[in-house]
Protein backbone atom coordinates (compact mmCIF):
# COMPACT_ATOMS: atom_id res chain seq x y z
CA UNK A 1 0.00 0.00 0.00
CA UNK A 2 2.98 2.49 0.35
CA UNK A 3 2.76 2.85 -3.32
CA UNK A 4 -0.48 3.55 -3.34
CA UNK A 5 -0.37 6.33 -0.57
CA UNK A 6 2.52 7.40 -2.79
CA UNK A 7 0.04 7.94 -6.06
CA UNK A 8 -2.71 9.50 -3.57
CA UNK A 9 -0.31 12.88 -2.44
CA UNK A 10 1.08 13.26 -6.49
CA UNK A 11 -3.00 13.03 -7.64
CA UNK A 12 -4.48 16.58 -8.75
CA UNK A 13 -7.14 17.62 -7.17
CA UNK A 14 -11.15 16.04 -7.82
CA UNK A 15 -12.56 17.25 -10.47
CA UNK A 16 -15.50 16.49 -12.43
CA UNK A 17 -17.46 13.81 -10.60
CA UNK A 18 -18.90 10.50 -12.02
CA UNK A 19 -21.23 7.72 -10.66
CA UNK A 20 -19.10 4.94 -9.11
CA UNK A 21 -19.30 1.93 -7.17
CA UNK A 22 -16.75 -0.27 -5.76
CA UNK A 23 -15.58 -3.60 -6.95
CA UNK A 24 -16.00 -6.05 -3.99
CA UNK A 25 -13.67 -8.41 -5.32
CA UNK A 26 -11.45 -8.05 -8.07
CA UNK A 27 -9.16 -10.44 -10.10
CA UNK A 28 -5.63 -8.84 -11.88
CA UNK A 29 -3.00 -10.04 -13.98
CA UNK A 30 -0.97 -6.83 -14.35
CA UNK A 31 1.14 -6.21 -11.69
CA UNK A 32 0.50 -2.84 -11.55
CA UNK A 33 -3.14 -1.86 -9.94
CA UNK A 34 -5.46 0.36 -12.22
CA UNK A 35 -8.33 2.74 -10.85
CA UNK A 36 -11.17 0.61 -13.05
CA UNK A 37 -10.15 -2.56 -11.42
CA UNK A 38 -11.35 -1.41 -7.80
CA UNK A 39 -14.00 0.91 -9.15
CA UNK A 40 -16.99 0.36 -11.54
CA UNK A 41 -18.10 3.58 -13.57
CA UNK A 42 -14.69 5.14 -13.67
CA UNK A 43 -14.66 6.04 -16.60
CA UNK A 44 -12.11 7.58 -18.72
CA UNK A 45 -9.81 7.20 -15.60
CA UNK A 46 -10.38 3.46 -15.55
CA UNK A 47 -6.57 2.97 -16.91
CA UNK A 48 -5.45 4.98 -14.14
CA UNK A 49 -2.38 3.11 -12.50
CA UNK A 50 -2.81 3.68 -8.37
CA UNK A 51 -0.23 1.36 -7.03
CA UNK A 52 0.78 -1.87 -7.54
CA UNK A 53 -0.64 -4.84 -8.02
CA UNK A 54 -0.25 -7.94 -4.99
CA UNK A 55 2.17 -10.15 -5.51
CA UNK A 56 1.14 -13.73 -7.76
CA UNK A 57 -0.87 -15.82 -5.24
CA UNK A 58 -1.49 -12.87 -3.20
CA UNK A 59 -4.96 -10.42 -1.74
CA UNK A 60 -4.84 -7.19 -1.02
CA UNK A 61 -7.35 -5.67 1.29
CA UNK A 62 -8.22 -1.94 0.35
CA UNK A 63 -11.05 -0.72 3.44
CA UNK A 64 -13.54 2.34 3.44
CA UNK A 65 -10.91 4.85 4.49
CA UNK A 66 -8.40 3.95 1.43
CA UNK A 67 -11.34 3.90 -1.07
CA UNK A 68 -12.41 7.36 -0.28
CA UNK A 69 -9.64 8.93 -0.73
CA UNK A 70 -8.55 7.02 -4.22
CA UNK A 71 -12.17 8.19 -5.14
CA UNK A 72 -11.05 11.86 -3.88
CA UNK A 73 -7.91 12.00 -5.47
CA UNK A 74 -9.58 10.55 -8.80
CA UNK A 75 -12.71 12.79 -8.87
CA UNK A 76 -14.91 9.76 -8.45
CA UNK A 77 -18.21 10.40 -6.83
CA UNK A 78 -17.86 7.57 -4.21
CA UNK A 79 -18.84 7.67 -0.35
CA UNK A 80 -18.81 4.66 1.92
CA UNK A 81 -22.03 3.50 3.00
CA UNK A 82 -20.23 2.23 5.70
CA UNK A 83 -17.02 1.86 7.92
CA UNK A 84 -17.10 -2.15 6.60
CA UNK A 85 -16.99 -1.13 2.89
CA UNK A 86 -14.03 -2.78 1.30
CA UNK A 87 -12.59 -3.92 -1.54
CA UNK A 88 -10.03 -7.46 -1.97
CA UNK A 89 -7.98 -7.21 -4.93
CA UNK A 90 -6.61 -10.59 -5.63
CA UNK A 91 -3.50 -11.48 -8.10
CA UNK A 92 -3.67 -15.61 -9.44
CA UNK A 93 -0.05 -17.52 -8.84
CA UNK A 94 1.38 -20.36 -9.43
CA UNK A 95 3.98 -22.20 -6.86
CA UNK A 96 7.01 -22.90 -8.64
CA UNK A 97 7.02 -26.92 -8.20
CA UNK A 98 9.29 -29.14 -6.08
CA UNK A 99 10.71 -30.80 -9.03
CA UNK A 100 11.45 -27.62 -10.87
CA UNK A 101 13.55 -26.65 -8.17
CA UNK A 102 15.19 -29.67 -8.01
CA UNK A 103 16.61 -29.76 -11.44
CA UNK A 104 18.17 -26.02 -11.33
CA UNK A 105 20.36 -27.63 -8.02
CA UNK A 106 20.55 -31.13 -9.53
CA UNK A 107 23.40 -29.88 -12.09
CA UNK A 108 25.18 -27.63 -10.14
CA UNK A 109 25.43 -30.12 -6.55
CA UNK A 110 26.62 -32.72 -9.34
CA UNK A 111 29.52 -30.27 -10.51
CA UNK A 112 30.05 -29.80 -6.28
CA UNK A 113 30.33 -33.89 -6.06
CA UNK A 114 26.47 -34.99 -5.63
CA UNK A 115 25.88 -38.64 -6.37
CA UNK A 116 24.29 -38.29 -9.90
CA UNK A 117 21.47 -41.00 -8.17
CA UNK A 118 20.81 -39.05 -5.20
CA UNK A 119 17.35 -37.76 -4.37
CA UNK A 120 17.30 -34.15 -3.42
CA UNK A 121 14.63 -33.36 -0.36
CA UNK A 122 14.29 -30.06 -0.20
CA UNK A 123 12.79 -29.83 3.42
CA UNK A 124 9.70 -27.81 4.56
CA UNK A 125 9.35 -25.51 1.11
CA UNK A 126 7.34 -22.43 1.06
CA UNK A 127 7.54 -22.73 -2.31
CA UNK A 128 7.56 -18.62 -4.44
CA UNK A 129 4.59 -18.06 -6.32
CA UNK A 130 4.95 -16.70 -9.71
CA UNK A 131 2.02 -15.82 -12.27
CA UNK A 132 0.56 -18.03 -14.37
CA UNK A 133 2.00 -19.01 -17.89
CA UNK A 134 5.06 -16.46 -17.42
CA UNK A 135 7.97 -17.54 -18.15
CA UNK A 136 9.85 -18.86 -15.22
CA UNK A 137 14.02 -18.77 -14.89
CA UNK A 138 15.42 -20.25 -11.88
CA UNK A 139 19.02 -19.38 -10.41
CA UNK A 140 21.30 -20.71 -7.41
CA UNK A 141 23.27 -18.10 -5.86
CA UNK A 142 26.06 -19.07 -3.59
CA UNK A 143 25.65 -22.60 -3.43
CA UNK A 144 27.49 -24.49 -0.82
CA UNK A 145 27.37 -28.72 -0.63
CA UNK A 146 28.64 -31.25 2.02
CA UNK A 147 29.80 -34.04 0.34
CA UNK A 148 29.90 -36.39 3.42
CA UNK A 149 26.07 -35.32 4.91
CA UNK A 150 24.59 -34.83 1.95
CA UNK A 151 23.69 -31.00 3.14
CA UNK A 152 23.66 -28.02 0.82
CA UNK A 153 22.45 -24.68 1.03
CA UNK A 154 21.57 -21.93 -1.54
CA UNK A 155 19.55 -18.97 -2.51
CA UNK A 156 17.18 -19.67 -4.95
CA UNK A 157 16.71 -17.21 -7.50
CA UNK A 158 13.09 -16.52 -8.82
CA UNK A 159 12.60 -14.50 -12.37
CA UNK A 160 9.21 -14.60 -13.94
CA UNK A 161 7.63 -11.87 -16.40
CA UNK A 162 5.24 -9.66 -14.58
CA UNK A 163 7.16 -9.53 -10.69
CA UNK A 164 10.34 -8.41 -9.42
CA UNK A 165 13.49 -10.48 -8.65
CA UNK A 166 12.73 -12.99 -5.70
CA UNK A 167 15.45 -14.33 -3.57
CA UNK A 168 14.37 -17.46 -0.99
CA UNK A 169 16.87 -19.09 1.09
CA UNK A 170 16.82 -22.64 0.72
CA UNK A 171 18.68 -25.59 2.68
CA UNK A 172 18.64 -29.16 1.54
CA UNK A 173 19.95 -32.68 1.54
CA UNK A 174 20.93 -34.91 -0.92
CA UNK A 175 19.70 -38.57 -0.09
CA UNK A 176 21.66 -41.57 -1.29
CA UNK A 177 19.36 -44.53 -3.11
CA UNK A 178 18.98 -47.87 -4.10
CA UNK A 179 17.49 -49.25 -7.11
CA UNK A 180 14.58 -51.56 -6.73
CA UNK A 181 11.97 -53.30 -9.14
CA UNK A 182 7.94 -51.78 -8.48
CA UNK A 183 5.03 -53.72 -9.86
CA UNK A 184 2.91 -51.77 -12.77
CA UNK A 185 -0.03 -53.10 -11.42
CA UNK A 186 -1.19 -55.57 -8.72
CA UNK A 187 0.04 -58.88 -8.69
CA UNK A 188 -1.24 -62.06 -7.20
CA UNK A 189 -0.23 -64.57 -5.20
CA UNK A 190 0.73 -67.74 -8.00
CA UNK A 191 1.49 -65.09 -10.69
CA UNK A 192 4.61 -65.34 -12.55
CA UNK A 193 5.78 -61.86 -13.68
CA UNK A 194 6.47 -60.60 -17.03
CA UNK A 195 8.58 -57.89 -17.98
CA UNK A 196 5.75 -55.29 -18.86
CA UNK A 197 4.48 -56.22 -15.40
CA UNK A 198 7.65 -54.33 -13.40
CA UNK A 199 8.91 -51.14 -13.90
CA UNK A 200 12.89 -50.30 -12.50
CA UNK A 201 12.76 -47.62 -9.56
CA UNK A 202 15.08 -46.08 -6.67
CA UNK A 203 14.41 -45.98 -2.98
CA UNK A 204 16.03 -44.01 -0.36
CA UNK A 205 18.84 -46.01 1.22
CA UNK A 206 17.61 -45.02 4.96
CA UNK A 207 13.75 -46.12 3.86
CA UNK A 208 14.64 -49.24 2.30
CA UNK A 209 14.29 -52.86 3.84
CA UNK A 210 16.73 -55.55 3.29
CA UNK A 211 15.87 -57.88 0.80
CA UNK A 212 14.04 -56.35 -2.19
CA UNK A 213 14.63 -57.71 -5.72
CA UNK A 214 17.02 -54.91 -7.26
CA UNK A 215 16.49 -55.76 -11.21
CA UNK A 216 13.79 -57.40 -12.84
CA UNK A 217 16.08 -60.20 -14.21
CA UNK A 218 15.62 -61.30 -10.41
CA UNK A 219 11.55 -61.34 -10.78
CA UNK A 220 10.92 -62.35 -14.32
CA UNK A 221 9.99 -65.95 -14.06
CA UNK A 222 9.41 -66.82 -10.68
CA UNK A 223 6.47 -67.40 -9.07
CA UNK A 224 5.17 -64.93 -6.38
CA UNK A 225 4.03 -66.74 -2.83
CA UNK A 226 2.34 -63.38 -2.40
CA UNK A 227 -0.06 -60.53 -3.66
CA UNK A 228 2.05 -57.25 -4.64
CA UNK A 229 0.05 -53.85 -4.68
CA UNK A 230 0.88 -52.08 -7.82
CA UNK A 231 3.75 -49.43 -7.98
CA UNK A 232 4.92 -51.49 -4.70
CA UNK A 233 8.71 -52.48 -4.55
CA UNK A 234 8.81 -56.86 -5.00
CA UNK A 235 10.52 -58.37 -1.72
CA UNK A 236 13.15 -61.78 -3.27
CA UNK A 237 11.96 -63.63 -0.06
CA UNK A 238 8.25 -63.74 -1.98
CA UNK A 239 9.60 -65.18 -5.11
CA UNK A 240 10.35 -68.68 -5.58
CA UNK A 241 10.61 -71.50 -8.88
CA UNK A 242 7.03 -71.45 -10.44
CA UNK A 243 5.06 -74.55 -9.21
CA UNK A 244 4.81 -77.22 -12.39
CA UNK A 245 2.78 -79.29 -10.14
CA UNK A 246 -0.54 -77.41 -8.32
CA UNK A 247 -2.10 -78.18 -5.62
CA UNK A 248 -5.41 -80.81 -6.11
CA UNK A 249 -4.17 -81.16 -9.11
CA UNK A 250 -4.00 -84.46 -10.78
CA UNK A 251 -0.93 -86.23 -11.78
CA UNK A 252 1.35 -88.95 -13.04
CA UNK A 253 3.24 -90.48 -10.32
CA UNK A 254 6.02 -92.55 -11.88
CA UNK A 255 7.87 -95.29 -10.32
CA UNK A 256 10.91 -96.35 -12.05
CA UNK A 257 14.06 -98.85 -11.50
CA UNK A 258 16.03 -100.99 -13.59
CA UNK A 259 14.16 -103.45 -15.18
CA UNK A 260 10.81 -101.94 -13.96
CA UNK A 261 8.81 -98.46 -15.15
CA UNK A 262 4.99 -98.27 -13.15
CA UNK A 263 2.70 -95.27 -13.59
CA UNK A 264 -0.42 -94.37 -11.64
CA UNK A 265 -3.11 -91.42 -11.28
CA UNK A 266 -2.83 -89.22 -7.85
CA UNK A 267 -3.99 -85.99 -6.56
CA UNK A 268 -1.27 -83.79 -5.67
CA UNK A 269 -1.89 -82.52 -2.40
CA UNK A 270 0.44 -78.95 -2.52
CA UNK A 271 2.25 -76.83 -5.34
CA UNK A 272 5.66 -77.75 -6.14
CA UNK A 273 8.17 -76.26 -8.35
CA UNK A 274 10.54 -78.99 -10.45
CA UNK A 275 12.72 -80.41 -8.02
CA UNK A 276 10.42 -79.87 -5.15
CA UNK A 277 9.00 -82.58 -3.00
CA UNK A 278 4.97 -82.71 -2.35
CA UNK A 279 2.70 -85.54 -1.08
CA UNK A 280 0.78 -87.10 -3.62
CA UNK A 281 -2.26 -89.64 -3.08
CA UNK A 282 -2.79 -92.57 -5.39
CA UNK A 283 -6.05 -92.53 -6.70
CA UNK A 284 -6.62 -96.22 -6.63
CA UNK A 285 -4.97 -97.40 -3.28
CA UNK A 286 -5.73 -93.75 -1.50
CA UNK A 287 -2.33 -94.06 -0.14
CA UNK A 288 -0.20 -90.61 0.27
CA UNK A 289 3.59 -90.73 -0.90
CA UNK A 290 6.45 -87.92 -1.24
CA UNK A 291 7.31 -87.56 -4.65
CA UNK A 292 9.61 -85.38 -6.63
CA UNK A 293 8.23 -83.17 -8.86
CA UNK A 294 10.30 -83.81 -12.44
CA UNK A 295 7.82 -81.81 -14.93
CA UNK A 296 4.15 -80.61 -15.54
CA UNK A 297 1.82 -82.55 -14.15
CA UNK A 298 4.50 -84.99 -13.40
CA UNK A 299 6.04 -86.78 -9.72
CA UNK A 300 8.82 -89.50 -9.53
CA UNK A 301 8.40 -91.66 -6.80
CA UNK A 302 11.52 -92.93 -5.76
CA UNK A 303 11.97 -97.18 -5.04
CA UNK A 304 11.13 -98.40 -1.90
CA UNK A 305 9.46 -95.20 -1.11
CA UNK A 306 6.93 -95.62 2.09
CA UNK A 307 3.12 -94.31 2.43
CA UNK A 308 2.88 -91.38 4.40
CA UNK A 309 -0.43 -92.03 5.65
CA UNK A 310 -3.39 -93.70 4.54
CA UNK A 311 -6.90 -92.98 5.41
Amino acid sequence: MRAVALLLLLAGPAVAQDLASIRPLATVESPTLLLGDIFDGAGPRAGQPVGASPAPGRRMVLEASQLMALARAHGLAWRPLSSYDRAVVERPGRPVMPAEIADTLRPELLRLGMDAEAELDLGPLLPPMVPPGAVLRLAAEGLAFDPTTGRFATTLVVMAEGMPVQRQRLAGRAVQTVPAVAATRRLAAGEIPRPADLRPIRLRAERTRLGLAERPDQVIGQQLHRPVAADSPIALADLGPPALVERNALVTMLLESPGLSLSAQGRALEAGPRGGLVPVMNLASRAVIEGEVIGPGRVRIAPGATPLRRP
